[in-house]
């Protein structure tokens, strides 16, 4: 259904007061710059962590929203002051273009609906920030990456790790090997879900699945931690509760092989609870655990080091990463090539699992 923003604006009601708040505020305290983000989709991870998140970043802002559900509307412009012309629906979101308050559209729809908004984004010359996984094929991900060149803005991935203190100094062991070679890794993240509701998580068209939600978390961290490109790759995936995963994965095992010769297993599940990094080396091992949840991430080292380096909301941090490299013409930390090479063995995870095979990739 075709919904503009001003039917969004009638059929929820509100009074001609709410287009009169004030204009977002664009500047810090300090009176920098500070870039204007829209979020796409109001979901739970956009209600719950993102948009509190923006409220303490140093170098954005939360100033527009596109949502088709328009009874979230009157809730959010009241917590977050954002005015009626900074509200759009999905079929009005080009109308994004004409509007100077919003740099950035940071899409937060389902993985199978990612590439269809960020390119609509891209085209409306706004900077783009899409969630992990990036897309559901390497194909959709290329298409991502094209309309960004070719629109000239920015593309970045929501890989918030990448941007965590404590697992920015394992990515930087991968070069300087303190503890000699990897020999071995395995990352494992799940969560015993003990009966999941019926959303689009468990759709594939939608890009659902175990693999695609949190696995990539795990598969993610096995590049980084080694700073290679697998070579090959194994699975197999199964369920205990094939009457809830009819399309989807519920548990998905995987086995990277790197050219050094380091091998990295990967879990996920949501069957099973589960959060750990744990690397072996050469010359000792050091782990994360957990390695990947919202807070408390923390390790140790065979040697006592600890990897317990703070971070107030890993959101917040990524976030404002990101807005640097905007302000600042830099490269961002998590580029689209990034999240492709992820989606490219993730594909070739599910067809390892399907053919029994190893897949060299």
């Amino acid at each position: 259904m075709s919904i503009t923003r001003r039917s969004f604006i009638k059929s929820t009601g509100l009074a001609l007061g709410y287009s009169l708040l004030p204009l977002s505020n664009l500047y810090s305290n300090s009176g920098q710059k500070q870039i204007g983000v829209c979020l796409v989709g109001l979901g739970n991870y956009s209600s719950t962590v993102l948009a509190p998140a923006l409220q303490i970043t140093k170098h954005c802002k939360l100033t527009g929203i596109v949502t088709g559900s328009p009874w979230k509307i009157p809730k959010w412009q009241k917590r977050y002051s954002i005015p009626d012309q900074n509200v759009y629906s999905y079929d009005t979101m080009h109308e994004i273009a004409n509007n100077p308050e919003i740099d950035v559209i940071y899409i937060v729809v389902p993985t199978g609906l990612h590439a269809k908004y960020a390119i609509r984004a891209a085209n409306a010359g706004k900077h783009v920030w899409c969630e992990k996984p990036m897309a559901k094929t390497e194909v959709e991900c290329l298409s991502i990456i094209e309309a960004c060149k070719k629109n000239k803005v920015k593309l970045t991935i929501g890989y918030r790790m990448q941007h965590e203190l404590n697992t920015k100094t394992i990515i930087g062991w991968a070069k300087t090997k303190p503890y000699g070679n990897i020999k071995t890794l395995r990352a494992e993240i799940g969560y015993n879900v003990g009966n999941p509701a019926r959303t689009w998580r468990l759709d594939s068209e939608l890009g659902g699945g175990t693999m695609y939600d949190l696995g990539v978390y795990a598969l993610n961290a096995s590049r980084y931690t080694t700073g290679e490109e697998p070579i090959s790759v194994s699975a197999k995936q199964m369920t205990t509760r094939p009457d809830i995963f009819t399309e989807t994965d519920e548990t998905t095992h995987f086995t990277l092989t790197f050219p050094s010769g380091a091998i990295a297993f990967g879990k996920t599940s949501v069957g099973k609870s589960m959060h750990e990094l744990y690397v072996d080396c050469e010359n000792g091992w050091y782990t994360l655990a957990p390695f990947s949840m919202y807070a408390g991430v923390q390790g140790k080292a065979s040697d006592g080091t600890l990897l317990n380096i703070p971070v107030r909301n890993q959101q917040a941090l990524q976030m404002d990463d990101d807005a640097l490299s905007i302000l600042n013409n830099t490269p961002v930390m998590v580029p689209g090539e990034e999240g492709m090479k992820d989606i490219r063995i993730v594909e070739a995870i599910y067809k390892a699992a399907k053919t029994d095979t190893e897949i060299k990739l």
